[in-house]
């Protein structure tokens, strides 16, 4: 009897290292990991890892059956399987890997509108961002895309920085509120 279970797909960066989310409770005592059929990295008990292919100089397999891939590539996406072993029975866990592209850098820009300067930060990536607000004077962060400030609020040296966020990147833009005034 094997066990089989899917996952949706997964999203990894490109230039990261990713870590296939695998969580056994039992002792593995044989891994094999393979892409679209090919096998790229096996383990067995009292043995190092083998790799093979694209993955060979660019992976991780670890004891517990995870598998890091390193320096993520376009090319490492597809349709990942781990077969394991724990000494009872074969299991099967599979993985869809998209890889998008690296994180922008967010875009800053400003304008003032009914007694108000409006920041905006925008970035064109694939995944949904997280926007944080950071103003150089305050504690506080705003998580919005866009900030409105009082104009009788603004002092000319206060910088403002914008930063996103996907997954465990985060990319910074900051903008001088002066250049912004009218």
């Amino acid at each position: 009897i094997a066990h089989i279970y899917c996952k949706d797909s997964i999203v990894g960066i490109m230039g990261e290292n990713f870590t296939f989310p695998v969580q056994i409770d039992q002792k593995v005592v044989e891994a094999v990991w393979k892409k679209n059929k090919d096998k790229v990295a096996e383990w067995e008990e009292q043995n190092k890892a083998i790799y093979f292919g694209p993955l060979r100089d660019r992976s991780v397999l670890m004891e517990n059956g995870s598998l890091t891939i390193l320096n993520l590539e376009k090319d490492d996406a597809g349709t990942y399987e781990l077969q394991y072993w724990d000494s009872v029975k074969d299991h099967y866990l599979k993985f869809l890997l998209v890889v998008l592209d690296s994180l922008p850098e967010p875009k800053t820009s400003c304008n003032t509108s009914d007694g108000e300067l409006v920041l905006d930060c925008t970035a064109n990536f694939q995944g949904p961002l997280n926007y944080a607000w950071k103003l150089s004077n305050s504690l506080h962060s705003y998580q919005n895309q866009e900030l409105s400030i009082p104009l009788e609020n603004i002092d000319a040296t206060t910088n403002a920085t914008c930063t996103i966020k996907f997954s465990q990147m985060e990319r910074s833009s900051e903008i001088s509120l002066i250049q912004c005034l009218p």
